[in-house]
């Protein structure tokens, strides 16, 4: 029986995933196996931390705005200024807010005292 030679197809799709795991250590970069569970498992991983990166940031978004606003009164904290910003229908995201409060406290100011009046 002859020996058959297989085609390129199967060897392109290989050298892709080589290429996509070069930076890897180890077997992870160089056996066909390892190399496919590592594909799959960083593809995954960046998948999670794509949502995790949001709610960071939205974290950090909020502590700014509730530092800058407690700084200026003591009694006035960030829950009641996003209560009485949605009283008052102002669509303002947290992300423009903590801009705001980070470069210009006293418009900061002059929104949440406007708000509460």
């Amino acid at each position: 029986m002859t020996r058959i030679r297989r085609g390129y197809i199967a060897q392109k799709r290989r050298t892709k995933m080589r290429l996509f795991v070069s930076s890897f250590r180890g077997a992870h970069s160089t056996l066909t196996r390892s190399i496919t569970q590592q594909k799959i498992r960083a593809l995954v991983s960046a998948h999670q931390d794509r949502d995790k990166q949001k709610r960071n940031f939205r974290r950090l978004w909020v502590t700014r705005i509730n530092a800058v606003i407690r700084g200026n009164t003591v009694y006035y904290s960030y829950s009641i200024l996003i209560n009485n910003l949605y009283k008052r229908q102002l669509i303002l995201n947290r992300k423009i807010l903590a801009q705001i409060a980070i470069l210009n406290r006293n418009c900061l100011y002059t929104i949440s005292n406007d708000i509460r009046k």
